[in-house]
C-alpha cells in the first residue's frame, strides 16, 4: 500500500506540523505501508496549463506522479481567507478529473479560528469527489489555539489524527479487498 501525505500550502508551519505529526503516526503504527511525505514548500511546482500531468517534467511530474500512483491520500491544508489555498488547488489542476479513481482520500484542515470549519465541506469535498475519490467522511479540523511552537498541543486532535489514519487504512485496504474480488468473480 503507497500512501501521500500532502501538505497543501507554501506558508506557514501550522499544516506542515499536522502533516509530519500524521507521516509519523504512520510511519510508527504501519511500519509495512509505503508512505511519503510530500510537501509543496520542498517543490517547484508549474502552473497547470492544461497538459497531461506526464508532459511535466521536474517536481511537478513528480508530485503529480506520486499522487497518481498513490492507492491512498491525507491532504493537509490551511484556510486562507475563507478557502483552500492555490497551491493546493494548483496540484488538483493538474490532474485528470478521475485522479482519484479507487483512492482513499482524507483531509486534515488548520485555520485561524472555528468561522472556517466547513471550507472542508463546502471546497475540498466537492472537488475531491468529482475527482472520483473515496472520501473518509470524517476530516481533523485544527484551530490556531491547537499549537504552540511548532508541536500539536491539544490531545483531542492528536486522538483524531491517529484515529484518521487507522480509518484512512483500514478503508484503502477493505477497497484493495472488494476490487481483487470483482476482478476474481467478474474478470475486470
Amino acid at each position: 500500500m503507497k500512501i501521500v501525505v500532502l501538505s497543501g500550502s507554501r506558508v506557514g508551519s501550522k499544516t506542515r506540523t499536522a502533516m509530519d505529526y500524521t507521516f509519523k503516526v504512520i510511519r510508527e503504527q504501519y511500519p509495512e505501508i509505503n508512505v511519503t511525505l510530500i510537501d509543496l514548500t520542498d517543490y517547484d511546482i508549474q502552473f497547470s496549463d492544461g497538459r497531461n500531468y506526464s508532459e511535466y517534467e521536474g517536481d511537478t511530474k513528480y508530485v503529480a506522479q506520486m499522487i497518481m500512483d498513490a492507492d491512498a491520500l491525507i491532504i493537509g491544508t490551511p484556510i486562507f481567507q475563507a478557502s483552500i489555498p492555490a497551491t493546493l488547488k494548483n496540484i488538483f489542476d493538474l490532474l485528470p478529473v478521475n485522479a482519484f479513481l479507487d483512492k482513499v482520500v482524507s483531509m486534515i484542515v488548520t485555520a485561524g479560528s472555528s468561522k472556517h470549519y466547513l471550507v472542508a465541506e463546502q471546497q475540498l469535498k466537492p472537488i475531491l469527489s468529482y475527482m472520483k475519490a473515496q472520501i473518509v467522511q470524517t476530516y481533523v479540523f485544527i484551530e490556531e489555539k491547537d499549537f504552540y511552537r511548532k508541536e500539536i498541543t491539544n490531545d483531542d486532535v492528536i486522538f483524531r489524527i491517529n484515529r484518521l489514519v487507522e480509518d484512512t487504512v483500514v478503508l484503502t485496504k477493505t477497497f484493495a479487498t472488494i476490487r481483487a474480488e470483482k476482478e476474481e468473480e467478474y474478470g475486470f
